[in-house]
């Protein structure tokens, strides 16, 4: 008796659109980098990354410089939105909205040492790259604005306060960056509730 015929194997990739494609690439190149650091922006490994052919790369990207570009604007975004996502989701109180923004602060996907191998990459290349200064102009607004929004809401809650509220976000963020930046080189150095709580402090003595 002959065995029945078996059923017709599944393709195992799927036809990608021309923008799946690029996104794809795209994320492979923010993967290679918080693998590798700075080795992670070989097209080779990218391409190894990503599973396609460095011909490819080169169809949807004139050269390097952009296809780094358009990963370090889409690893921002995604970063922003999880601050977003995380103040959208708090209580309407000033004070806790805040509060959310310093949690997702102290969280993955930011909290997290490969994050911090992608953002030495992009700050390196800062000042010898024009696609990335470009970059570094549109998104600089997203994170900043969020935060100076929401000390804008507690500012006017606040009986009263010690600064102005240009100085207060340039004061925050480099708190926020220090502990941020202090966490990902020794993580056993403070929990990460711990900085939410300094970060508090700090706007407690603030604002009162």
């Amino acid at each position: 008796m002959r065995a029945p015929p078996r059923p017709a194997a599944r393709a195992r990739f799927r036809r990608q659109l021309p923008e799946e494609r690029r996104l794809a690439l795209i994320e492979a190149t923010v993967a290679s980098l918080k693998r590798d650091g700075h080795d992670g922006l070989s097209i080779r490994r990218i391409s190894a990354e990503a599973g396609v052919s460095i011909g490819l790369i080169n169809h949807y990207f004139p050269d390097k410089h952009a296809l780094v570009a358009a990963a370090y604007r889409h690893f921002d975004a995604q970063l922003v939105a999880a601050f977003r996502r995380a103040v959208a989701n708090a209580p309407a109180a000033p004070r806790k909205r805040l509060r959310a923004f310093f949690a997702a602060a102290f969280a993955p996907p930011n909290l997290d040492r490969d994050v911090l191998a992608a953002w030495t990459v992009f700050w390196s290349l800062y000042r010898h790259s024009p696609e990335i200064r470009q970059v570094h102009e549109e998104t600089r607004g997203g994170y900043g604005e969020l935060l100076r929004e929401l000390l804008r809401d507690v500012a006017r809650a606040a009986p009263a306060r010690r600064m102005s509220g240009r100085l207060a976000g340039i004061g925050l963020t480099a708190l926020l960056d220090g502990l941020w930046l202090e966490w990902c080189l020794d993580p056993g150095k403070f929990r990460p509730a711990e900085a939410v709580k300094l970060c508090e402090a700090w706007v407690e003595q603030v604002y009162g």
